[in-house]
């Protein structure tokens, strides 16, 4: 796990993210759920990146040196890099699963894609 600190800036369209430690990368959201979502997006991205490049990450800071502006709030946003990558490898994985054949008829009528609607249902249910 890896911890960063990310300034949370409340404007009137949303939410600014600024991660001081990652020459001040930007990110924002609607509202704090996708504002996080977006900030922990950006986080596994930047340092992936970095890791790829064969480049050092840089220090966390210490929350005491990060200056906040009154009314932005300081958050720490920890990520796991090795299930960051993972999800960001979307190579296909066969499964073999059983549904109910009149499930299978209505879905082969209407030309639905099983792996799609399964790989949404998925991500849907384990909120990623």
């Amino acid at each position: 796990m890896m911890i960063y600190y990310a300034v949370f800036n409340f404007a009137d369209d949303g939410i600014n993210v600024i991660f001081p430690d990652l020459n001040d990368a930007t990110t924002f959201g609607q509202d704090m759920h996708e504002a996080l979502y977006m900030a922990k997006d950006l986080l596994a991205g930047w340092l992936i990146d970095a890791e790829d490049e064969k480049d050092e990450f840089p220090a966390p800071s210490d929350h005491h040196s990060i200056s906040v502006a009154s009314g932005d709030l300081l958050i720490p946003i920890e990520i796991d890099l090795a299930f960051y990558r993972k999800k960001f490898d979307s190579k296909p994985v066969k499964k073999t699963l059983t549904i109910p054949n009149y499930l299978n008829d209505l879905g082969n009528k209407a030309g639905i894609n099983f792996s799609a609607t399964l790989t949404e249902a998925l991500k849907e249910k384990l909120e990623v």
